[in-house]
């Protein structure tokens, strides 16, 4: 089952601050059962079922949460769980990764996926990935955009060039994440796509476009690849990953180069950016209310309430976040789901640490 030269790196090292009190320091995102009552990081693997088996599949994450990722997918081999000693964005993180790949199976094709988000159609999500795949293994680093169905302000957005083969087609550039006004335009044009993250290139493609447009990182990930393996492994990677610049693959990589392909794709995909977003992903009852637990929402709509094992009486309210993690609660407007973030800072600053 799954192709022999097809390896998913499953992208596990974010802290998921916007889903506090469910998410803290030593339980992102990720590992939280939001979409579906399986985590999120779990999900990931699942819907790699059938392009690659385990034994091919890679997790990159910090050393604190490696435990809870080789516990979360016990059938990932232990050695397949790939340790950054600190954070440093996604282009090292992906360099490092890449060159494991690389000394498995050089001309092997990388999947980078993030592993803190949904897709709810995933025959379709496997069809744009096998298209994808065969773009990459010609010698393109691709991406994989999704079609909006919205002038979303949230996400970075791709917009498509000429065609290539298929449906992919040459990326004529990166965009920012835009005000309303320009979203609303990107929709109308038919031109733009989502940037969900979504890269796949074959290693051997990826080591050179690092060494010609991040240099610096491509010295010390030599130094890493020459010591894979062996005893002095460890030391290297603790020594040379942190020389490496603290940059996205988007700013470092794909915005230089001139092989960048898109595969569009429409499968259901959502970033599980906020609580608001569960209306996405979770039924919703007559009233439009999500809940989960065994709560009581009474003449109330439009509600996210998250509980455990006691019921949350909700009563006359419309388009709130009401989260109970046991030890803390979260009670805000939908409208202001991203300032969860804000409680965070609040925390930090009146030294409740223990809350995070």
């Amino acid at each position: 089952m799954g192709s022999p030269g097809v390896y998913p790196v499953i992208m596990a090292g974010g802290s998921g601050t916007r889903f506090w009190p469910l998410s803290r320091a030593s339980r992102p995102k990720q590992f939280l059962s939001l979409a579906t009552n399986r985590p999120l990081i779990v999900e990931t693997l699942a819907r790699l079922k059938g392009l690659a088996p385990p034994k091919q599949s890679f997790v990159v994450c910090g050393a604190v949460h490696a435990p809870m990722v080789r516990k979360a997918l016990p059938t990932l081999p232990r050695q397949n769980v790939v340790v950054e000693p600190q954070a440093r964005n996604t282009a090292p993180a992906i360099a490092l990764a890449t060159a494991h790949v690389a000394h498995r199976d050089p001309h092997g094709i990388v999947i980078v996926i993030p592993s803190d988000q949904h897709v709810a159609d995933v025959p379709a999500f496997q069809a744009s990935l096998t298209e994808a795949i065969a773009v990459a293994r010609a010698g393109h680093i691709v991406t994989l955009g999704i079609e909006p169905s919205r002038p979303e302000t949230g996400y970075g957005y791709i917009q498509v060039g000429e065609p290539l083969t298929g449906a992919a087609r040459r990326v004529s550039r990166f965009a920012e994440k835009p005000d309303r006004a320009t979203a609303e335009q990107y929709l109308v044009s038919g031109e733009y796509l989502w940037n969900a993250g979504l890269f796949v290139f074959r290693a051997d493609v990826m080591l050179e476009a690092f060494k010609h447009h991040m240099p610096e990182l491509s010295q010390a990930l030599e130094a890493i690849r020459g010591a894979l393996g062996t005893k002095k492994e460890a030391g290297v990677v603790k020594r040379e990953f942190p020389k490496m610049p603290a940059t996205s693959i988007d700013y470092g990589v794909a915005e230089k180069a001139s092989n960048i392909a898109v595969v569009p794709s429409r499968c259901g995909w959502s970033d599980v950016g906020s609580f608001n977003a569960l209306a996405e992903v979770r039924p919703l009852d007559d009233a439009g209310n999500v809940s989960v637990g065994p709560n009581l929402l009474i003449d109330s709509a439009g509600c996210v309430v998250v509980g455990k094992d006691k019921p949350i009486a909700v009563v006359g309210m419309r388009d709130v976040v009401v989260v109970d993690a046991g030890d803390a609660m979260l009670v805000l407007p939908k409208a202001n789901s991203q300032d969860v973030r804000k409680v965070v800072e609040a925390l930090k600053t009146k030294k409740l640490t223990k809350y995070l």
